[in-house]
């Protein structure tokens, strides 16, 4: 019997590692990130993966992609590299356990993404100026947004210091272009 990306929630979500929100609902939001990568996105890194969301959602919408999987916390990386085995992606999606800002320093990582997608692992300015280290230069990031009532939280000074452009808002998301 092969594994979905729904099982993979409800069991992470049965353990604590992902919250009381209905998995439809988690899918939903995680299909925004999907919605927001241009046509070609082909190399993609979700940093604070936690039990997987956008990333899974991501990496099973777009099969011809390969994904980067980031958190620090081993417990939450030992299970999704077992969800990724049961999915049966190991040749596409990598999971690793570590810092952000440890990556970013890499070279087998740091200005490397199509795409950095992220619900968020610290504050949005911190979100935000890791991520922009990741993305190629004509890449995006892509991050969640609280709802769309609540006023522009990036500062358009630190958006240009990252040689970025946006936000485009995009739903749940906000997208950001790297020049």
């Amino acid at each position: 019997m092969s594994r979905s990306v729904r099982d993979v929630f409800v069991d992470a979500q049965r353990i604590g590692a992902l919250g009381p929100r209905p998995i439809a609902d988690v899918i939903a939001h995680a299909q925004a990130f999907v919605d927001a990568l241009p046509p070609g996105t082909r190399r993609i890194i979700d940093l604070g993966s936690g039990a997987g969301v956008p990333g899974l959602v991501v990496a099973e919408a777009l099969p011809e992609a390969t994904l980067v999987l980031v958190d620090r916390r081993a417990k939450r990386t030992d299970a999704l590299a077992l969800a990724v085995a049961g999915l049966g992606w190991r040749e596409r999606v990598n999971v690793i356990c570590g810092d952000v800002e440890d990556l970013v320093r890499d070279p087998a990582h740091a200005a490397l993404y199509d795409a950095v997608i992220s619900r968020g692992f610290g504050p949005h300015e911190t979100t935000l100026r890791l991520s922009a280290r990741l993305a190629r230069p004509g890449g995006v990031v892509v991050v969640s947004e609280p709802p769309e009532a609540e006023p522009n939280r990036w500062s358009g000074e630190l958006v240009k210091d990252l040689s970025l452009t946006g936000p485009e808002r995009l739903g749940s998301v906000a997208r950001f272009r790297r020049s």
